[in-house]
């Protein structure tokens, strides 16, 4: 069984391609500049090393019929041709309060993901070119939509709504969404394994930091709290984006600067974060190298990174009236023992304590318990797969193991 899961962005498309009987990689990819001349393809597959192709690639139709000429191709190619993809899974980024599960992609389904453009206008378009474009060359291919809103789904009224009056919720259904839901409920269960509990009996803090940076409280296997919230704006201080934000800041700016909504929300999502306060760059590699010597503006810029996590950390225990354990994934979670260390440190009156030897030997791609044997909070690191939870959900869908229409399992 071969799934094919691809993450449509803006102007790239991400592929992989899983051989479900073992959960093993046939090919990779990423297309970049989607849209622009001189587009980018980086293909790898196990038949031989990485390539690169330069070419151009007008749109996502055309993009995606190229990721199939590569997949079926006599030098680069995994499969003989394309009747060998049993199914497609999407990561598709919004999909409101519509789906709290991953479901097969049907015409109701695609007018709903419509409906939802609003809520974010610069993922969905993208993720529904995708989908159009594979019912174009593989129309009689099952697909599946995963959301990365779904898994937030679970949390109660009282954490997702806002304190506007109440119209604009039961009108226009502004509230708080969340979201990389995949790669929190991946971790998440992943860390039930590695403590050797039950997931249902956990209470874990989930911490998700690369470019997009946002945090899980995960309460017996429910999300019951998440710091992103109408938009992936809010929450943690990311790469570009501003986090938290005292909302009358953004009308004084407007007014004293003159700016257009555009130019705010440029502002808000591509000059903030940490490339604001550092000044030099939203990569914290560049941000780390020589720490902490590098320049105030950047030992500043990790400093508020990790202190607003750690807050959150302790809203969060406060929360679930405890924890058992926090997991760092992503980039620079699963990467960086300078943001892990900044990050718990003065945390032992909570439980938590990090051996620090453990997490510096910690090795990129490892998984593991960086803690101290004594301390009553386990701190683990574990890369995300979000690609492998799209196609193990889109294969329990085209198995019948889940409703295809809710996502919830089958009866």
């Amino acid at each position: 069984m071969n799934i094919l899961v691809l993450n449509c962005g803006s102007s790239s498309i991400k592929y992989q391609l899983f051989n479900m009987k073992d959960q093993s990689i046939l090919a990779k990819g990423l297309v970049n500049r989607v849209g622009m001349a001189n587009a980018c393809i980086d293909h790898i597959s196990g038949r031989g090393p990485k390539i690169q192709i330069i070419t151009d690639v007008i749109d996502h139709h055309d993009g995606i019929k190229k990721v199939f000429d590569l997949l079926v191709s006599k030098d680069h190619g995994v499969i003989g041709s394309l009747d060998e993809i049993n199914a497609v899974g999407h990561r598709v980024v919004h999909a409101g309060e519509k789906f709290a599960g991953s479901v097969l992609l049907t015409d109701d389904v695609l007018e709903a993901l419509r409906e939802c453009i609003i809520f974010a206008p610069l993922h969905n378009p993208p993720n529904l070119r995708g989908i159009e474009a594979v019912s174009e060359y593989l129309p009689k291919v099952k697909q599946a939509g995963v959301f990365d809103t779904a898994f937030h789904q679970t949390m109660p009224i009282k954490a997702f709504l806002y304190a506007l009056p109440k119209v604009f919720y039961d009108k226009d259904r502004i509230r708080r969404y969340g979201f990389h839901g995949t790669s929190h409920r991946f971790v998440s269960k992943r860390a039930a394994i590695l403590l050797k509990k039950p997931y249902e009996t956990l209470k874990i803090i989930s911490i998700h930091l690369g470019n997009g940076c946002s945090m899980a409280a995960i309460d017996c296997g429910k999300s019951v709290d998440t710091s992103m919230g109408h938009t992936p704006v809010e929450g943690l201080v990311m790469g570009t984006r501003v986090g938290d934000i005292d909302p009358a800041i953004v009308l004084h700016i407007m007014k004293k600067y003159e700016l257009a909504i555009h130019e705010v929300d440029n502002l808000l999502n591509k000059h903030s974060g940490v490339l604001g306060i550092s000044g030099e760059s939203n990569d914290l590699r560049d941000l780390e190298e020589g720490w902490p010597n590098r320049s105030p503006k950047a030992n500043l810029a990790l400093e508020v990174y990790s202190y607003r996590i750690r807050k959150y950390i302790g809203a969060y225990m406060a929360v679930m009236n405890g924890c058992d354990a926090i997991v760092f994934t992503a980039g620079v979670g699963e990467n960086s023992s300078i943001v892990r260390d900044l990050v718990c440190q003065n945390l032992d009156f909570l439980g938590i304590r990090i051996d620090t030897s453990l997490n510096k030997k910690t090795v990129r791609g490892a998984e593991g318990d960086i803690s101290t044997s004594d301390a009553r909070v386990r701190t683990l690191v574990i890369p995300t797969n979000e690609e492998l939870v799209i196609a193990e959900d889109t294969l329990e869908l085209i198995e019948g193991r889940l409703d295809p229409k809710t996502g919830k399992p089958a009866k």
